[in-house]
């Protein structure tokens, strides 16, 4: 492709609105520079993106090491970003190792353990809700509910104690911002890693009924033992993970609704909750785009030749709402559509190992929310929102709305 690389993120757009428009403009496979000046391909259609997805493993890689402008002196030493994809977590894991840990994580994160705490969860939902209504008729549902509510819940269930999480918040918020300096992104880093190292000995010294002590055990029943790293790592990939995609699609699901009272009208109505978290998961997902893929031979995407060790970046956020896949109006929030297949937690081998619990707390969240408040709206104009800046995920900074 003979176009010069569009430089993310774009001055003055929202990145899902830079991934939506390049899709729109371009095509599917577009030649980008992530921060920092980092050459990449970016895939934003629905069908580029499968095939992209269907190659895990043997087409592609997300093992930095087969990443060529790490090497090659194209990134910069201090990119924010390799605190990332050079990590030992799952994201960036691919093969029998993958396999491994990935097998670890979900013995002690199984669907029925999840579907347990669904009572703990409506508990948390209803005591945020509590607050809400104690404080008056105007609320910041971001500040208030939607970003305590995950990061609450994911803590809770990894054994983080409650005066510990202000810290794991303030250092994700950091390590997914793209305007935070690499000095600030190191910093984050390094420090998320050290507490969780040393939450990690806490639980070895004195097991809990929690998930962290469930890994542990696991890996020793196994004999299989995850070194220190890797279960750092682990901590780091489903705490992080499993919060901050989470309260941004919450957040996205309340503006969706809040802003189109004949689509709330209709979910409550049919007690179609499940449905709008699908519609929000489709139309409006928190995730932007994810860490690079790298492939292991030239490869042809989308009728766009890329060589072996390019970067490729999955854009989920312009999958969801691929005209190509679901029509004219696909960027509408609509739950009259009916079941409609999405992309917003991948799909294979990767496929997010948190997408059960982000949908029960999504769920009970926006059924409690307009449930407790049946006359809640946006206090400002839909436009008016001032979203998050990270070419990872996205969701409103602030959702000022009243409450009656």
């Amino acid at each position: 492709m003979d176009l010069p690389p569009v430089q993310l993120p774009v001055p003055g757009e929202r990145s899902l609105r830079t991934v939506r428009r390049l899709r729109d403009e371009v095509g599917p496979v577009v030649p980008v520079r992530l921060p920092g000046g980092v050459p990449a391909w970016l895939v934003t259609g629905y069908d580029a993106i499968t095939g992209v997805l269907a190659g895990d493993d043997v087409l592609y890689s997300k093992d930095a090491r087969h990443f060529t402008a790490l090497h090659d002196g194209r990134v910069p030493a201090d990119w924010p970003m390799r605190h990332v994809i050079e990590g030992e977590h799952l994201l960036i894991k691919d093969g029998a190792d993958h396999r491994r840990l990935r097998g670890l994580v979900n013995r002690a994160f199984t669907p029925a353990r999840v579907e347990a705490i669904a009572p703990r969860v409506r508990e948390l939902t209803d005591d945020l809700l509590d607050a809400l209504a104690a404080g008056g008729d105007r609320a910041d549902l971001v500040r208030d509910f939607t970003e305590p509510l995950p990061i609450n819940v994911i803590c809770e269930l990894f054994g983080v104690p409650a005066d510990e999480r202000a810290g794991i918040r303030a250092w994700t918020r950091v390590l997914v911002s793209h305007d935070a300096t690499p000095a600030e992104a190191a910093a984050a880093g390094a420090e998320l890693l050290a507490y969780l190292a040393a939450h990690a000995g806490r639980r070895r010294r004195e097991p809990a009924d929690d998930l962290t002590t469930g890994l542990i055990r696991a890996q020793d029943e196994d004999g299989d033992r995850l070194t220190d790293n890797e279960l750092r790592w682990i901590l780091w990939s489903v705490i992080v993970a499993g919060h901050e995609t989470t309260m941004h699609l919450i957040a996205n699901a309340v503006v969706a609704l809040g802003a189109d009272p004949d689509q709330l009208d209709r979910v409550r109505k049919d007690d179609a909750w499940a449905a709008a978290v699908e519609e929000a998961l489709r139309s409006r997902n928190s995730v932007v785009s994810t860490v690079p893929r790298y492939p292991l031979r030239d490869v042809r995407i989308a009728g766009v030749d890329v060589r072996a060790g390019e970067a490729v970046v999955v854009g989920f956020g312009g999958g969801g709402t691929d005209p190509a896949r679901y029509g004219a109006d696909a960027e509408r929030f609509d739950v009259g559509r009916g079941p409609q297949r999405h992309l917003a937690f991948g799909r294979g081998v990767h496929f997010c190992l948190g997408a059960p619990l982000a949908r029960l707390e999504a769920r009970i969240a926006l059924s409690a929310l307009f449930g407790r408040f049946p006359r809640l709206r946006l206090a400002v104009p839909e436009a008016d929102l001032v979203y998050t800046a990270s070419i990872i995920t996205e969701g409103p900074r602030a959702l000022p709305v009243l409450l009656s």
